[in-house]
């Protein structure tokens, strides 16, 4: 797909890797609708950052986790836009408890927003996309939804899920013209990781291969593959500097 001149929403995007994939396709050419929930101070931030670099974008309020709240988004952003091309689903939250302790709220509010926030962007901009001949999707997952990893279980199973509800779409309608993928990270230099102190993130960086997290930009940038090749679809990327074989 050639980006340029397509429309793009990023859910998420107010700050770290969603904000990098926002960047990183306006810098293409692409129209981007930049998604949050929380932090509009930040959203205007990445607005600001897209228009100084000539790019065009607008910011919208939107609980992804909510299905009338999407229903309604999705509306507003054809009237502004027209069309919608592209759809990257990265929004997620991280609550760790102990497990054996956790609290039903709190397993409701992670696959919610995780899982069920792109279910529902993807359930109201597919029906658009199959009117205007198709699009491209990509769904941010991570190594906690191949391994496990350290966030908790309820990130982990939202992160699986992903996985499946990539594969699933994927079966269903890349024959139809929509290819969908997904993107699993490792740990990525995000606001998480600065509240870290410097001895815990040296610890948790000597876990990988090559002595680092990623930074925000490595995962835009396989995001950003992924829109432009349209022959993969199905697909799950690991950018976890081979953490995923360990």
């Amino acid at each position: 797909m050639e980006i340029k001149g397509k429309v793009a929403i990023v859910t998420g995007a107010s700050r770290g890797i969603g904000r990098a994939i926002s960047i990183l396709l306006s810098e293409k050419g692409a129209k981007v609708a930049v998604i949050y929930n929380s932090d509009s101070a930040k959203a205007e931030e990445a607005r600001i950052k897209i228009l100084q670099r000539g790019g065009e974008c607008k910011i919208y309020k939107c609980d992804v986790s909510n299905f009338k709240d999407v229903e309604k988004i999705v509306k507003v952003l054809l009237d502004d836009f027209g069309k919608i091309n592209i759809l990257v689903n990265n929004a997620g939250i991280v609550i760790k408890e102990n497990f054996i302790e956790m609290k039903e709220e709190t397993w409701d509010k992670i696959i919610n927003v995780n899982l069920k926030g792109a279910f529902n962007m993807c359930r109201f901009v597919i029906p658009h996309m199959l009117k205007n001949g198709g699009g491209k999707i990509v769904n941010l997952s991570s190594l906690a939804g191949r391994n496990g990893g350290t966030l908790g279980v309820p990130y982990a199973a939202s992160k699986a899920g992903i996985i499946g509800l990539t594969q699933a779409l994927a079966v269903e309608f890349t024959t139809k013209g929509i290819l969908t993928n997904a993107v699993a990270p490792g740990p990525v230099y995000t606001d998480l990781t600065k509240t870290l102190s410097r001895e815990d993130l040296e610890k948790l960086e000597k876990l990988s291969p090559v002595g680092r997290f990623a930074y925000p930009e490595e995962i835009a940038h396989t995001v950003v593959f992924l829109v432009e090749n349209d022959y993969v679809s199905g697909e799950v990327i690991n950018v976890n500097a081979s953490r995923y074989m360990n």
